[in-house]
């Protein structure tokens, strides 16, 4: 018996390891198996996701833009100082020119000229002589560009000539102005 529990005894331990290396294997065999599953979930998703399927065409459309229109300055003139009459400095006349547009727009020249608010030359009464009468710029505003809703002021000047013929006819007259901006 004794060599029977020997031979018992060797394949035990032969067993014993042969066990050990087995579940080593199976160790690496399941690390193994969880790696080539991670690799193939992981190629899989990549592949799907760079896979690609497109159409090519062509198109046309319309569409459009609306400009915006011109708007004109608007001009305010205040309180004169002086006095009309012959041979005298005149009169001086602040204005005020102003931008309602939305934007800036640029001023480059104003003119005065004695006329009526639609731009239509005065007539004086009999015996007065509009030659007689001159309207001038007297102190321009800034030209240039005048920001939306800015303002830029200026004086204009209205004298009488002294023509040395009775001027009688002129006197207690208002002389129209009228102001033109660009």
């Amino acid at each position: 018996m004794p060599s029977i529990h020997g031979r018992h005894a060797a394949p035990t331990r032969v067993r014993a390891s042969r066990q050990a290396r087995t579940s080593s294997a199976r160790k690496r065999t399941a690390g193994t198996k969880r790696a080539a599953i991670a690799l193939t979930a992981i190629l899989t998703l990549a592949g799907g996701a760079s896979a690609f399927a497109y159409w090519t065409t062509i198109g046309s459309g319309t569409g459009e833009a609306t400009t915006g229109q011109s708007v004109e300055f608007t001009i305010t003139t205040g309180a004169s100082v002086g006095e009309i009459a012959p041979g005298n400095a005149g009169e001086a006349i602040g204005f005020t020119v102003s931008n309602p547009s939305a934007g800036p727009l640029t001023l480059s020249a104003i003119a005065v000229t004695l006329a009526d608010t639609t731009g239509t030359a005065w007539v004086p009464p009999a015996g007065c002589l509009i030659a007689d009468f001159t309207a001038t710029v007297t102190t321009a505003p800034s030209w240039g560009p005048i920001a939306a809703g800015g303002t830029v002021t200026g004086t204009a000047t209205v004298t009488l000539a002294n023509t040395g013929v009775n001027q009688n006819a002129c006197q207690g007259v208002t002389v129209p102005l009228y102001f033109a901006a660009s």
